[in-house]
């Protein structure tokens, strides 16, 4: 699966990108907003732009090829030409680098573009972290079509390791923007990889779904708590930092 450049369609805004399955199956990603879900407000640019990150997390040449990416997206050649001269070169440390500072700055579609090629490297092992990252960003900027897509991607990777703090914040992220469906299945998911829940977990998705008041069926996860913690679910009421850092939309 991966994410290519097209032509402009009437139905993809600029740039778009064509997502590819395994199985030859194409989706297209397109930069808007899904009837159903609840719409976000975007900053205008000037607010939206954050300065780049320097320090050791990033290098002369990521800095270099994200300031070439943002110059050149309203340019599909330009953008491509740029993008073989400035990102596939870059070795695993850089272009992960990349990745995540395009999310830090909110540029979803480069974002986006970039990680295709990370899912293709060699050295490509699913993240946890990295998806619950994805999924914030692109949840907090109305993206939520690119949501659904990206947490598909997710549920079909075969080698994701139990990583708590991932699992949680992929949780929060998706509670925070009231997608309770795939909420329960990214604990069903976390289940099944062997990440066994945590206090945490319980918190952002019982007093998480119940205070949005998501249709979701909850009991399971009730009996999945009351198994590890007791019959009484005390510890749903106890502050935790993890827990009460989810903003209700």
């Amino acid at each position: 699966m991966s994410f290519l450049a097209t032509t402009p369609s009437s139905t993809i805004l600029s740039p778009p990108y064509t997502l590819l399955g395994s199985g030859g199956k194409v989706s297209y990603l397109r930069l808007g907003r899904v009837e159903g879900y609840r719409r976000v407000t975007m900053r205008g640019g000037s607010e939206n732009r954050k300065p780049l990150q320097k320090g050791r997390n990033l290098s002369i040449e990521a800095i270099q090829a994200v300031q070439s990416l943002k110059r050149a997206k309203k340019d599909l050649q330009q953008l491509d030409r740029v993008y073989d001269s400035k990102i596939r070169r870059l070795l695993k440390f850089d272009m992960m680098a990349v990745l995540r500072e395009l999310l830090r700055q909110n540029e979803c579609s480069l974002a986006l573009k970039v990680f295709e090629d990370v899912r293709k490297e060699d050295w490509y092992k699913p993240q946890v972290s990295l998806y619950a990252d994805i999924v914030s960003v692109l949840a907090s900027n109305g993206l939520f079509e690119q949501v659904q897509i990206i947490h598909s991607y997710f549920k079909a990777e075969t080698d994701l390791a139990p990583e708590i703090e991932g699992f949680n914040n992929l949780l929060k992220a998706l509670v925070t923007y009231n997608l309770g469906d795939l909420a329960m299945e990214s604990y069903y998911l976390m289940k099944e990889v062997g990440c066994e829940p945590d206090k945490t977990s319980f918190r952002i998705v019982i007093k998480g779904l119940e205070s949005t008041r998501e249709s979701v069926d909850l009991r399971t996860v009730k009996k999945d708590a009351q198994e590890l913690y007791g019959e009484s679910l005390e510890f749903l009421e106890e502050e935790d930092e993890a827990a009460t850092g989810i903003s209700m939309h």
